[in-house]
């Protein structure tokens, strides 16, 4: 079982940033890739990030979509079991609550099988 905390949400005008974190209780988290998904009222939910685990090399693979593209930038912190998503030049329509969510194998493109709560995230024009 692993445990997901997320942080760093709030509330900021257009062109703001915010970074969020999420804390995992697992020690393994390591082998786990992490991702950053996000639901605004009304829309279905959208994965926004991604980082593979580092199990297999030292720079894990990334996913960022299109949507967020040059905005949006995941990391890791093994060392801390915490993924960030930095988010600059943010627009309303990144208003949403956003969870991250641990995969069940190494891969980003994997299954998302343990999430977080959910921080949410309000950008005003």
């Amino acid at each position: 079982q692993v445990q997901l905390v997320e942080s760093g949400g709030g509330s900021v005008q257009a062109g703001g940033s915010l970074r969020l974190s999420c804390t995992a209780s697992r020690r393994t988290f390591s082998s786990n890739a992490m991702g950053w998904f996000r639901q605004a009222p009304g829309k279905e939910r959208e994965l926004v990030a991604a980082i593979s685990s580092t199990d297999s090399s030292d720079d894990p693979s990334t996913y960022v979509a299109a949507s967020v593209k040059g905005r949006f930038t995941v990391s890791r912190d093994n060392a801390e079991a915490t993924v960030y998503l930095r988010m600059k030049r943010l627009r309303p329509e990144d208003t949403a609550v956003y969870c991250c969510a641990a995969g069940n194998n190494s891969s980003w493109r994997g299954i998302y099988e343990y999430w977080g709560q959910g921080t949410q995230v309000t950008v005003s024009a």
